[in-house]
């Protein structure tokens, strides 16, 4: 498991403030009405599992991979890592890049699976 520094979650906290996060129940519905399912974790993770229709781009590589799978950088993007962090930093990064319809999943594919069996 992944240990975080207080350094990461004050990154987090102040992207958390410029960021759109979205519940799982929400972020379904941008999907179907055509968002780009976006999964920021490394490739290893997104093995083990993903939300159905995801493209796995990892936070690493973000900035020089999207534009090659969203060019248009107004059609609506859905991020989420395992646990929200991530998620948000890649929201954050995308927004600074200019896309404008971007969200990350309030807490993440853990979020998301538990809200599945609920």
């Amino acid at each position: 498991m992944t240990t975080h520094t207080e350094d990461f979650f004050q990154q987090v906290k102040e992207a958390k403030q410029r960021i759109t996060e979205v519940s799982p129940a929400e972020a379904r519905d941008k999907v179907v009405d055509g968002a780009l399912l976006l999964d920021v974790r490394d490739e290893d993770k997104f093995e083990l599992g993903h939300i159905n229709g995801a493209l796995n781009i990892s936070r690493d590589t973000l900035e020089t991979r999207i534009g090659k799978v969203a060019p248009d950088k107004h059609a609506p993007i859905v991020c989420y890592c395992g646990g929200g962090n991530r998620g948000a930093l890649a929201t954050d990064t995308l927004q600074q890049m200019g896309y404008s319809c971007v969200v990350s999943i309030q807490g993440g594919l853990k979020a998301y699976e538990a809200d599945e069996e609920t």
